[in-house]
């Protein structure tokens, strides 16, 4: 199964930038986006459909806001819309997708850069989630919790971790729960195959950060350490640009 997560920053401007034609070259067997900044009533999904896929979509209540969606080959045995806690899934930040021997939870985290509130409610979100995937994966073992985290875990996924340890995404109380988030009971599946640095899966618009690749890796395909054998193979794509962020890639058994 090939797994593909990506925060498209807009999808139906990602359309007008090839996206649709990327998704018939890619085809991978399960595509979860973040910040649709779409309903879907208002994406043209008929392209999607030929190739063979199956469209599930968590709009958030705000317009033109954030939002999540999971285009599937295969059929889910179940899907769950929300994470059940109403000031999160008002502004549509989780959609699972279960199937016979895996599930796949794509979100899309709470970003603290535009003030002290919205930090503060990062922070509420980091430890509501982390309570919530343990409960989870108790009764879905193997799991998987892709989508974007709105953090660079260590200096190696940040192009420069000294200037910006003050700044959202990089503060030490963000990373400290990235590191709880893993020691509870996940693996970082891109580190399995790429332990190197100047990695990212996020780049700003300014200052041709991406021509310089002076990036973040804040997307992440998270899966339970039960899973560990059946990682195959994983990869940043950062070749493909629909938006400012790339896709990140899983292979699993």
């Amino acid at each position: 199964m090939k797994i593909i997560s990506y925060n498209i920053n807009g999808i139906r401007a990602a359309i007008k930038k090839g996206f649709n034609e990327w998704l018939e070259e890619e085809q991978p067997d399960v595509l979860c986006l973040q910040e649709v900044k779409a309903e879907q009533h208002q994406v043209d999904t008929a392209a999607w459909e030929k190739l063979g896929y199956q469209i599930y979509w968590m709009a958030a209540e705000k317009k033109g806001y954030s939002g999540v969606a999971v285009l599937t080959k295969i059929a889910p045995k179940h899907v769950e819309y929300g994470c059940g806690m109403e000031k999160y899934d008002r502004e549509g930040r989780a959609l699972r997708v279960d199937f016979e021997d895996v599930s796949i939870l794509n979100t899309y985290m709470p970003s603290g850069s535009s003030g002290e509130e919205r930090q503060a409610f990062k922070m509420e979100w980091l430890e509501d989630f982390y309570q919530y995937i343990q409960s989870l994966k108790q009764d879905l073992p193997n799991l998987v919790v892709c989508g974007d985290y709105n953090i660079c875990h260590t200096a190696i996924d940040i192009h420069n971790p000294d200037k910006n340890k003050n700044t959202s995404g990089f503060l030490p109380e963000e990373r400290e729960w990235m590191t709880k988030f893993i020691d509870g009971g996940f693996i970082d599946s891109f580190r399995q195959f790429q332990p190197e640095p100047h990695h990212y899966s996020w780049w700003s618009y300014r200052a041709a950060s991406r021509e310089r690749n002076k990036g973040w890796r804040i997307d992440y395909l998270m899966a339970t350490t039960e899973m560990k054998a059946r990682l195959v193979d994983g990869k940043i794509l950062p070749e493909v640009k629909h938006s400012d962020h790339c896709p990140v890639y899983l292979e699993i058994k």
